[in-house]
Protein backbone atom coordinates (compact mmCIF):
# COMPACT_ATOMS: atom_id res chain seq x y z
CA UNK A 1 0.00 0.00 0.00
CA UNK A 2 1.26 2.94 -0.68
CA UNK A 3 1.76 6.09 1.74
CA UNK A 4 -0.31 9.33 1.12
CA UNK A 5 1.42 12.41 -0.74
CA UNK A 6 1.93 15.17 1.71
CA UNK A 7 1.94 17.62 -0.90
CA UNK A 8 -1.67 16.44 -2.02
CA UNK A 9 -2.42 16.32 1.28
CA UNK A 10 -1.69 20.41 1.41
CA UNK A 11 -3.29 20.93 -1.93
CA UNK A 12 -6.33 19.80 -0.95
CA UNK A 13 -6.75 21.50 2.42
CA UNK A 14 -5.71 24.73 0.85
CA UNK A 15 -8.26 24.35 -1.45
CA UNK A 16 -10.65 23.73 1.12
CA UNK A 17 -9.76 26.69 2.74
CA UNK A 18 -9.41 29.10 -0.05
CA UNK A 19 -11.82 28.03 -3.16
CA UNK A 20 -15.07 29.16 -1.33
CA UNK A 21 -13.64 32.75 -0.82
CA UNK A 22 -12.64 33.17 -4.36
CA UNK A 23 -15.68 35.21 -5.20
CA UNK A 24 -14.88 37.71 -2.44
CA UNK A 25 -11.20 38.03 -3.40
CA UNK A 26 -12.36 38.74 -6.95
CA UNK A 27 -14.77 41.04 -5.71
CA UNK A 28 -12.45 42.98 -3.22
CA UNK A 29 -10.06 42.95 -6.23
CA UNK A 30 -12.61 44.60 -8.81
CA UNK A 31 -12.87 47.20 -6.77
CA UNK A 32 -9.33 48.22 -5.64
CA UNK A 33 -8.63 47.60 -9.19
CA UNK A 34 -11.30 48.70 -10.80
CA UNK A 35 -10.28 46.29 -13.97
CA UNK A 36 -11.60 42.89 -14.29
CA UNK A 37 -8.65 41.43 -16.09
CA UNK A 38 -6.25 43.24 -13.79
CA UNK A 39 -8.33 41.96 -10.86
CA UNK A 40 -8.34 38.19 -12.30
CA UNK A 41 -4.25 38.55 -12.36
CA UNK A 42 -4.29 39.77 -8.47
CA UNK A 43 -6.36 37.07 -7.42
CA UNK A 44 -4.11 34.64 -9.24
CA UNK A 45 -1.09 36.03 -7.79
CA UNK A 46 -2.93 36.41 -4.08
CA UNK A 47 -3.67 32.47 -4.35
CA UNK A 48 0.26 31.62 -5.51
CA UNK A 49 1.33 33.69 -2.55
CA UNK A 50 -1.13 32.49 -0.17
CA UNK A 51 -0.49 28.38 -1.18
CA UNK A 52 3.20 29.18 -0.67
CA UNK A 53 2.19 30.61 2.82
CA UNK A 54 -0.10 28.28 3.67
CA UNK A 55 1.19 26.94 6.63
CA UNK A 56 0.97 29.97 8.22
CA UNK A 57 -2.28 30.14 8.31
CA UNK A 58 -3.48 30.38 11.85
CA UNK A 59 -7.54 29.49 13.24
CA UNK A 60 -10.04 28.02 10.78
CA UNK A 61 -10.97 30.67 9.20
CA UNK A 62 -9.06 31.72 6.25
CA UNK A 63 -11.44 34.16 4.40
CA UNK A 64 -9.86 37.38 6.62
CA UNK A 65 -5.89 35.75 5.85
CA UNK A 66 -7.35 35.38 1.69
CA UNK A 67 -8.48 39.11 1.76
CA UNK A 68 -5.28 40.08 3.21
CA UNK A 69 -3.16 38.61 0.64
CA UNK A 70 -5.65 40.03 -2.03
CA UNK A 71 -5.58 43.52 -1.09
CA UNK A 72 -1.63 43.11 -0.49
CA UNK A 73 -1.44 41.99 -4.36
CA UNK A 74 -3.61 45.02 -5.54
CA UNK A 75 -1.62 47.58 -3.69
CA UNK A 76 1.29 46.26 -5.29
CA UNK A 77 0.12 46.35 -7.83
CA UNK A 78 -0.83 50.04 -7.74
CA UNK A 79 2.36 50.72 -6.44
CA UNK A 80 4.26 48.93 -9.58
CA UNK A 81 1.76 50.70 -12.16
CA UNK A 82 0.69 54.14 -10.72
CA UNK A 83 0.82 56.08 -13.49
CA UNK A 84 -1.72 53.55 -14.62
CA UNK A 85 -4.01 53.20 -11.82
CA UNK A 86 -6.20 55.98 -12.05
CA UNK A 87 -6.56 55.51 -15.84
CA UNK A 88 -9.36 52.72 -15.46
CA UNK A 89 -11.93 53.84 -17.32
CA UNK A 90 -15.67 52.82 -15.03
CA UNK A 91 -17.96 50.98 -17.18
CA UNK A 92 -21.47 51.43 -16.39
CA UNK A 93 -22.67 48.49 -18.18
CA UNK A 94 -19.45 45.75 -16.66
CA UNK A 95 -19.76 47.47 -13.26
CA UNK A 96 -23.53 47.62 -12.59
CA UNK A 97 -24.27 44.16 -12.09
CA UNK A 98 -27.19 44.71 -15.06
CA UNK A 99 -26.97 42.09 -18.00
CA UNK A 100 -27.10 43.27 -21.74
CA UNK A 101 -30.80 42.74 -21.48
CA UNK A 102 -31.29 46.34 -19.65
CA UNK A 103 -32.05 43.36 -16.70
CA UNK A 104 -30.50 43.55 -13.20
CA UNK A 105 -29.21 40.36 -11.07
CA UNK A 106 -32.18 38.64 -9.19
CA UNK A 107 -32.16 41.32 -6.70
CA UNK A 108 -34.37 43.49 -8.79
CA UNK A 109 -36.02 40.77 -9.73
CA UNK A 110 -39.23 41.19 -12.45
CA UNK A 111 -41.49 43.98 -12.15
CA UNK A 112 -42.39 47.62 -13.53
CA UNK A 113 -40.06 48.67 -15.75
CA UNK A 114 -40.22 52.13 -14.25
CA UNK A 115 -39.09 50.92 -10.90
CA UNK A 116 -36.21 48.74 -12.63
CA UNK A 117 -35.18 51.65 -13.97
CA UNK A 118 -34.74 53.30 -11.13
CA UNK A 119 -33.37 50.57 -9.40
CA UNK A 120 -30.70 50.30 -12.30
CA UNK A 121 -30.15 53.82 -12.02
CA UNK A 122 -29.70 54.24 -7.79
CA UNK A 123 -27.48 51.42 -8.38
CA UNK A 124 -25.06 52.52 -11.22
CA UNK A 125 -24.86 55.59 -9.17
CA UNK A 126 -23.71 54.64 -5.87
CA UNK A 127 -21.44 51.85 -8.17
CA UNK A 128 -19.99 55.46 -9.45
CA UNK A 129 -19.88 57.28 -6.01
CA UNK A 130 -17.94 53.99 -4.68
CA UNK A 131 -15.34 53.91 -7.80
CA UNK A 132 -14.97 57.47 -6.99
CA UNK A 133 -13.66 56.41 -3.63
CA UNK A 134 -9.79 56.68 -2.80
CA UNK A 135 -8.25 52.96 -2.19
CA UNK A 136 -8.44 53.19 1.37
CA UNK A 137 -11.78 54.23 1.78
CA UNK A 138 -13.31 51.55 -1.25
CA UNK A 139 -11.19 48.57 0.16
CA UNK A 140 -13.03 49.42 3.89
CA UNK A 141 -16.84 49.67 2.16
CA UNK A 142 -16.26 47.16 -0.14
CA UNK A 143 -15.40 44.59 2.57
CA UNK A 144 -17.40 45.87 5.44
CA UNK A 145 -20.81 46.74 3.21
CA UNK A 146 -21.00 43.87 0.28
CA UNK A 147 -18.42 41.12 1.92
CA UNK A 148 -20.33 41.86 5.30
CA UNK A 149 -17.49 41.68 6.99
CA UNK A 150 -16.50 42.38 10.97
CA UNK A 151 -14.59 45.48 11.85
CA UNK A 152 -12.02 42.50 13.52
CA UNK A 153 -11.50 40.82 10.11
CA UNK A 154 -11.41 44.20 7.99
CA UNK A 155 -9.00 45.07 10.57
CA UNK A 156 -6.54 42.00 10.38
CA UNK A 157 -6.92 42.54 6.39
CA UNK A 158 -6.15 45.71 5.79
CA UNK A 159 -3.31 45.60 8.76
CA UNK A 160 -4.81 48.64 10.59
CA UNK A 161 -6.28 49.25 14.04
CA UNK A 162 -10.07 49.01 14.96
CA UNK A 163 -10.32 52.66 15.55
CA UNK A 164 -8.76 53.31 12.40
CA UNK A 165 -11.19 51.01 10.78
CA UNK A 166 -14.79 52.47 11.98
CA UNK A 167 -13.17 56.00 11.04
CA UNK A 168 -12.36 55.44 7.55
CA UNK A 169 -15.82 53.47 7.04
CA UNK A 170 -17.20 56.84 8.72
CA UNK A 171 -15.19 58.82 6.16
CA UNK A 172 -15.95 56.77 3.37
CA UNK A 173 -19.92 57.07 4.17
CA UNK A 174 -19.79 60.78 4.89
CA UNK A 175 -18.13 61.02 1.23
CA UNK A 176 -20.90 58.55 -0.35
CA UNK A 177 -23.79 60.61 1.32
CA UNK A 178 -22.35 63.64 0.28
CA UNK A 179 -21.93 62.34 -3.22
CA UNK A 180 -25.29 61.03 -4.05
CA UNK A 181 -26.91 63.64 -2.22
CA UNK A 182 -25.06 65.87 -4.58
CA UNK A 183 -26.51 64.11 -7.86
CA UNK A 184 -29.98 64.02 -6.06
CA UNK A 185 -31.16 67.48 -7.02
CA UNK A 186 -30.28 67.43 -10.41
CA UNK A 187 -31.68 63.84 -10.60
CA UNK A 188 -35.29 65.81 -9.02
CA UNK A 189 -35.33 68.48 -11.12
CA UNK A 190 -34.90 66.78 -13.97
CA UNK A 191 -38.18 64.27 -13.20
CA UNK A 192 -39.96 67.96 -11.96
CA UNK A 193 -38.99 69.06 -15.70
CA UNK A 194 -40.47 65.62 -17.50
CA UNK A 195 -43.43 65.95 -15.32
CA UNK A 196 -44.49 69.30 -16.05
CA UNK A 197 -44.48 68.62 -19.76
Amino acid sequence: MQGRNPLNDRTRRFEAAALPHLPAAYNLARWLLRDDPQAEDAVQEACLRAFRFFDDLRGKDARPWLLGIVRNACYDWMRQHRHLADQVEFDELRDSGIDESGVGSSAFGGGDPATLWEQRATGQRVDAAIEALAPAFREVIVLRELEELSYEDIARIAGIPIGTVMSRLSRARALLRAALRAEAPDAQAGGKRDAST
